[in-house]
């Protein structure tokens, strides 16, 4: 899942549904908990998989708020759902509300981030590991062909909002961009928001003259060392290898600055209907497997045929 910058709905629970919920269809409610591209993405996933299946769609934005999750849950079970679909705020303090709806008889479908419990019916998501691997292979390419195997590494992480997702996309960078060349990790901090991490960045820059890559786990990190690159006007000195994938990132490895080398892009269209999918079937009786992975989208300068089509199919 992607830690843009967050959009607040203003709206609350008075954006959470319109229209009467016909009694014959099967009754999903949907949550996200951020507007920013990767959620619309898992919206209109949710959309089509409703739309297919003939089902009623709540949707609702918990904006990153754990009170407002609970409530969104209790709103879905109030008004019939027979299954919720979201990506849960915290492994632990989500467990209370989530279980109301299994007691409620309500199918509980995860995707992007889980619970420490099983009785959900299924997880949808992607490795956060293979996230991070997948840009540490072209690092690990890119240092040995202009760097000579060495390179001067700055990372940019978002341990203070979700610990275990940062830790695994940066070692899963590490893991092989280590496998292929020897890093010298000079400094790591959290930087998350484009904002934030422009800032961050160009810090690390003023510390760091021979600082050759930095690596960021999202989409705010991402940009904004590519923003501060530019800003010190160090293209063709530092490059940035990042994480997540919209219309933004696509652009940064189409131009001819070269400043963005990789990242990689996980499918929220496809995350999004597979979870409510498998809702669907779950609030059917049918039977679902307990995970289901989507893999992430490898993007970088070494295919830029993929890149341009994958610009494409995020502006569709």
């Amino acid at each position: 899942m992607k830690f843009a910058r967050l959009v607040l709905a203003s709206a609350g629970l008075a954006t959470l549904l319109s229209g009467a919920v016909a009694a014959q269809e099967t009754v999903i409610g949907g949550m996200i908990f951020q507007q920013d591209q990767f959620f619309r993405g898992i919206q209109l996933g949710m959309e089509q998989s409703a739309k297919d299946g003939g089902a009623t769609l709540l949707q609702g934005n918990s904006e990153n708020k754990l009170e407002k999750e609970a409530e969104l849950v209790d709103t879905f079970i109030a008004r019939g759902a027979k299954a919720i679909v979201l990506a849960p705020l915290n492994g632990d303090a989500s467990i209370p509300a989530l279980e109301r709806a299994r007691d409620a008889g309500v199918k509980v479908v995860l995707y992007g981030t889980s619970i420490n419990s099983d009785f959900q019916v299924a997880d949808i998501g992607t490795s956060q590991l293979d996230i991070g691997r997948f840009t540490g292979e072209a690092a690990a390419r890119f240092i040995t062909e202009t760097f000579g195997g060495k390179a001067k590494v700055a990372l940019l992480g978002f341990r203070s909002q979700l610990q275990q997702m940062s830790d695994d996309r940066t070692n899963g960078f590490l893991e092989k961009a280590k496998a292929g060349a020897e890093l010298d990790i000079v400094a790591t901090q959290d930087a998350w928001l484009a904002e934030n991490a422009v800032t961050v960045a160009t810090d690390i820059l003023t510390a760091n003259p021979g600082l050759q890559v930095i690596y960021a786990a999202n989409e705010g990190g991402t940009v904004g060392a590519v923003q501060a690159v530019r800003a010190a006007g160090l293209q063709g000195k530092v490059f940035v290898f990042g994480t997540d994938g919209s219309e933004q990132l696509a652009g940064f490895l189409l131009d001819e600055d070269n400043v963005l080398i990789a990242t990689t892009a996980q499918q929220p269209f496809e995350m999004g209907k597979k979870a409510t999918d498998v809702a669907l079937a779950a609030a059917k009786g049918e039977a679902t497997e307990k995970t289901y992975d989507i893999p992430p989208l490898a993007l970088s300068r070494y295919d830029l045929e993929a890149v341009k089509a994958y610009a494409a199919s995020v502006k569709q």
